[in-house]
């Protein structure tokens, strides 16, 4: 049974889809029931995210126009089209970003004692200290660049704080090109704390931007001349990597050489200050190769990215969330032996709510344990320190068989990993890289284990990351087993990812690019036949994302059949809910709140047998055809009900910080808006305090 494909008109585009993930995320810093310093962080949130929409998906369609494409996507919207919408898009969020730095969030932190000073904002003593500062670490490492033909404009890096400098006058030399590029050294910090004595309010804490400080003494690097004009500008370039796996013989090695061309790619966006003339705007614009388009205006830092270290420096708990004590299952609160919990019974972990701190505390045991002669497991992103990758350095030092599936081509971590990979090899631990033309994307952890009666397999299963960091701030399940099916499956998967041959049946796991897609198709078709046939049936799935053409075709088609379908979907969906004869079942909410909603999760009715799975994978194409990804049951009657419980029916309940989507692709916040708890408020009162099984 196949799903004919939809018309292009029942699909929405992804590039437009994430933007307004990111409108949804700058009403989390707009909402001022939000503690002021989240308010900050949420801001700083959207325009990280806007680096990497514009490093990789931007640049996307700039390569898309130069390759003469003439439409992209399901949806078949011609590339010049998206291109333009998806411009005039990003110029309206970036302009309400700046709109409530100035004139909210950074009025509200003043009224706390909080400034971010610009140079027109820096007292008389803050002048002088700015001075000393600029003169001691600042002006000795500046290289401003005169431009004239011996000295053409320079290749700016990759997101790098920059100033145009216009001048008057002639220099030693008699030159007088008018004017100048200052590039602002990497190695300074882009936002500094002036002394407290010097706080313009007592008690209060200063801060100025490198640029507000450059900015201020910018005449002291032209000698003799006059400084017209200085404006900061900043240039993002297409920062997606490029290795053909299957040319190199060391990807290791090609992948490091390959990650300084990054800080060079083709210019893809400009950002300037709001105050920057016109000549020297389309002076700039010129030289990076942009169009008008590509030009974004804006009124203050031009990396406000830079402006999380406040949050993350000021101690003010008023100004934040609650903290909390993330606990421990009952199961493995009180064991001695971890691995006599886990025989005795599977256990669910639900992190942040449930802490990240058994998973730490497994791999330790493993690694001590003289009794586990094995442990093999799967690394995506795990940041650049992590006692989870010393613990396997330390099991393989003590002579344990330690294999990890390292992926080196996880976006943005390439040399997190890259390091990681030489200093386990150097511990002596097997290191593979996963599958050619495959990201390994499954979480993935065994540990083998010599008992009285054998040999024995414990698993690890997570939908997130090996993060100790990220766990912390991401929503994520986790499922400890040794159940010897599902033990054994892990171990076929790792077997496949390590050494050659063809795929192994696997009992239990639905595993991608082989079955995973197949058996997700047939489980809603399932539910299909159901309704057809006078029975409920009943679909939910959270997920990240939800672009796959197959998969939306089969809800459309259990829509119409009847099957009710609620679709948790955080960040990008391109299926229309609603549509009058095609989706008038499916229901999609959007839960962007205190965490990352980060979890997969899969619940079919199936005939009152209640089948629920969790996974690494998203419903996109990369992650069932281009990655490597694990999908797994929960087959303990009590934690599929936990699931079913915490994982999905708080986000279909909460109305709170949930936005409907509508069928044009729009979002309307839920009854209650930002200013009631929601559902993961909830399940840190519920989980966090009661430590749940």
């Amino acid at each position: 049974m196949s799903s004919a494909t939809p018309a292009p008109e029942l699909f929405l585009n992804r590039e437009l889809a994430l933007l307004a993930f990111n409108r949804r995320v700058l009403a989390q810093a707009a909402n001022a029931a939000t503690p002021l310093l989240e308010r900050l962080r949420f801001l700083c949130i959207v325009s990280n995210n806007l680096d990497e929409f514009f490093e990789i998906r931007v640049a996307g369609l700039h390569a898309e126009i130069e390759a003469g494409a003439r439409a992209v996507g399901p949806e078949r919207i011609p590339v010049q089209e998206v291109y333009r919408r998806v411009a005039q898009e990003a110029q309206e969020l970036v302009a309400a970003q700046y709109r409530l730095y100035n004139e909210d969030i950074r009025p509200a932190l003043e009224c706390e004692g909080i400034r971010i000073l610009q140079a027109a904002d820096l007292a008389s003593a803050q002048l002088a200290w700015a001075k000393a500062y600029f003169t001691r670490e600042v002006m000795p490492v500046l290289t401003p660049i005169g431009l004239d033909p011996a000295h053409p404009f320079p290749r700016v890096l990759n997101k790098s704080l920059n100033f145009a400098v216009e001048l008057e006058g002639k220099d030693a030399f008699g030159r007088d090109s008018g004017i100048a590029i200052v590039p602002a050294p990497r190695v300074l910090p882009r936002l500094i704390e002036l002394p407290a004595e010097l706080a313009q309010t007592p008690g209060g804490r200063d801060f100025a931007s490198l640029g507000a400080i450059m900015q201020a003494h910018m005449a002291e690097l032209f000698s003799g001349m006059k400084v017209l004009g200085c404006y900061q500008f900043r240039l993002t370039r297409n920062s997606d990597l490029f290795v053909d796996e299957e040319e190199v013989k060391d990807l290791r090695a090609a992948l490091r050489g390959e990650l300084p061309h990054r800080q060079f790619g083709d210019e893809v966006r400009l950002e300037i200050s709001a105050n920057c003339p016109q000549p020297i705007a389309e002076f700039l614009t010129t030289q990076c190769k942009l169009d008008t388009a590509d030009v974004y205006r804006v009124d203050g830092p031009v990396n406000l990215v830079r402006l999380m270290s406040v949050p993350d420096s000021v101690n003010r708990p008023d100004l934040k969330f609650p903290p909390f004590r993330a606990g421990w299952p009952d199961k493995l609160a009180g064991a001695a032996n971890l691995f006599d919990a886990v025989r005795a019974g599977d256990v669910l972990l639900y992190h942040p709510f449930q802490s990240f701190e058994p998973v730490i505390a497994f791999l330790e045991q493993a690694a001590r344990d003289p009794a586990v002669v094995a442990i093999k497991q799967t690394v995506y992103r795990t940041g650049s320190e992590s006692v989870l990758m010393e613990s396997l350095m330390h099991a393989a030092r003590s002579g344990k068989e330690v294999t990890v599936v390292l992926e080196l081509l996880a976006r943005f971590d390439e040399e997190a990993n890259i390091n990681w990979a030489q200093r386990l090899e150097d511990a002596g631990a097997h290191v593979v890289y996963g599958v050619v033309g495959y990201k390994t994307h499954a979480k993935m952890m065994m540990v083998v284990r010599r008992e009285a009666a054998g040999l024995k397999r414990y698993v690890h299963l997570g939908t997130g990351n090996y993060h100790a960091r990220t766990a912390k701030l991401y929503t994520d399940f986790g499922l400890f087993t040794c159940n010897d099916k599902l033990a054994g499956d892990v171990s076929e998967v790792f077997m496949q990812l390590t050494g050659l041959g063809r795929a192994g049946k696997l009992q239990h796991l639905w595993l991608a690019p082989f079955t995973l897609h197949r058996n997700m198709l047939r489980a809603i078709r399932a539910e299909t036949t159901h309704a057809q046939a006078g029975r409920r049936a009943r679909i939910i799935a959270k997920m990240n994302a939800l672009l796959e053409p197959e998969v939306i075709a089969a809800l459309y088609d259990a829509s119409r059949a009847g099957v009710q379908i609620d679709l948790i979907v955080r960040g990008v969906c391109a299926l229309r809910p609603g549509v009058p004869g095609v989706s008038d079942n499916i229901r999609v909410r959007s839960i962007v709140g205190r965490f990352l909603e980060h979890s997969r999760v899969f619940y079919f009715l199936n005939d009152g047998r209640d089948e629920v799975y969790l996974s690494s994978a998203d419903w996109m194409g990369r992650n069932f055809f281009g990655r490597v990804e694990v999908c797994f049951p929960i087959l303990d009657a009590q934690l599929k009900q936990r699931v079913i419980d915490e994982g999905l029916t708080p986000y279909l309940e909460c109305e709170a910080q949930c936005w409907h989507m509508d069928q044009h692709g729009g979002y309307q916040l839920g009854a209650g808006g930002e200013s009631v708890p929601g559902a993961q408020q909830t399940l840190l009162t519920r989980l966090a305090s009661n430590n749940a099984n």
